[in-house]
């Protein structure tokens, strides 16, 4: 059975061995059978000896995303000790310290150490999205995702063997339910409106998988510029100058996009993944192509918005969202 570590929390590795000749262990970090780092560490008989691995195994993870491809990604590891003297001479074999596979997830403050995917005491299998609250119906059946007519998608899932895999649902389908999760995803269809048929959002969630987030309602893009400046001699040789020879020159003229999103009314419990997008640090938006608007293109973008108040029903009636994203590289290209 897979163990699922989020890598964007804290993950430590212990060891532990009783010799009055300890003096420290050596840590290897390994994929497959690939040495990633070798760590030595001071050790004291009979005491816990720890390290902290997380940033170290998720520098290994390569995340993209093309706009269509949603195989996880994630990194397959090991972390094996060695009880040594203090002259590094070993007083035992190798033994395993933790192992399992490692995410862009993360846990919470209340989720405790080494968090384990699905998070917060939820049983596996389960899909890899909030849950609606409160549960109506079977627990672990209220799961829903909010989709344009005529469009399909993708979700994520994890078995109860702890195995992550991603379902793709037609641009016909209401619910599936896979043997493999063994709880049923609804598919809320959203008309289109004088704004099209909506705008698609994908991010790493907290459970470290694509998601899909659709923004329903006004679209908004502007672009913004920066650069400097310099004052050129413009004098020439016989003490004249050309009015139309700017003695004010610019260079290092960058331009960035931004787009803000509305996205349409959704349901109380919906604030979980708008969160989500909001603390992810990989997002991608699908978009109409500038010179070519019947064709989509996906680019990375980063959330600009840095807080979101929570909605409610008894607060604010009818919950929607607007969130500002610009775009994750120079409108300029200047990729050199």
């Amino acid at each position: 059975m897979a163990t699922n570590y989020a890598l964007r929390s804290p993950l430590y590795a212990t060891a532990n061995y009783v010799s009055a000749t300890l003096g420290q262990f050596k840590f290897r970090i390994l994929t497959g059978t690939t040495v990633l780092y070798t760590i030595i560490k001071p050790a004291s008989s009979g005491v816990d000896c720890f390290i902290e691995v997380a940033e170290l195994l998720r520098d290994y993870l390569n995340i993209t995303f093309d706009g269509t491809n949603y195989t996880p990604q994630k990194i397959s590891f090991e972390i094996r000790n060695t009880p040594q003297t203090a002259a590094g001479v070993n007083l035992n074999s190798e033994g395993l310290a933790l192992s399992g596979d490692g995410w862009e997830a993360y846990g919470l403050f209340t989720d405790g150490k080494n968090p384990e995917l699905p998070f917060e005491n939820r049983q596996k299998p389960t899909w890899l999205l909030p849950e609606k609250y409160p549960v109506t119906g079977t627990p672990n059946d209220d799961f829903f995702v909010y989709v344009p007519f005529d469009v399909g998608g993708t979700v994520a899932g994890i078995s109860f063997g702890g195995v992550v895999s991603f379902f793709p649902f037609s641009d016909a389908a209401t619910s599936i339910d896979p043997s493999t999760i063994g709880a049923t995803l609804t598919i809320s269809r959203i008309g289109c409106t004088k704004y099209g048929t909506g705008r698609k959002i994908t991010f790493i969630n907290k459970y470290g998988v694509l998601q899909d987030l659709w923004f329903f309602l006004k679209a908004v893009k502007d672009i913004s510029r920066t650069n400097e400046s310099f004052q050129s001699n413009t004098l020439t040789s016989s003490a004249n100058f050309s009015q139309t020879n700017a003695p004010t020159k610019l260079f290092n003229t960058r331009a960035k996009q931004k787009h803000t999103l509305s996205s349409g009314y959704y349901p109380e419990y919906m604030n979980a993944s708008f969160e989500e997008l909001l603390l992810s640090e990989y997002v991608w938006y699908t978009r109409a192509e500038d010179d070519q608007p019947n064709s989509l293109e996906t680019i990375p973008v980063i959330v600009k918005t840095s807080s979101i108040k929570y909605k409610t029903n008894l607060n604010d009636s009818l919950i929607e969202y607007v969130i500002e994203f610009e775009d994750a590289f120079d409108y300029i290209n200047n990729i050199r």
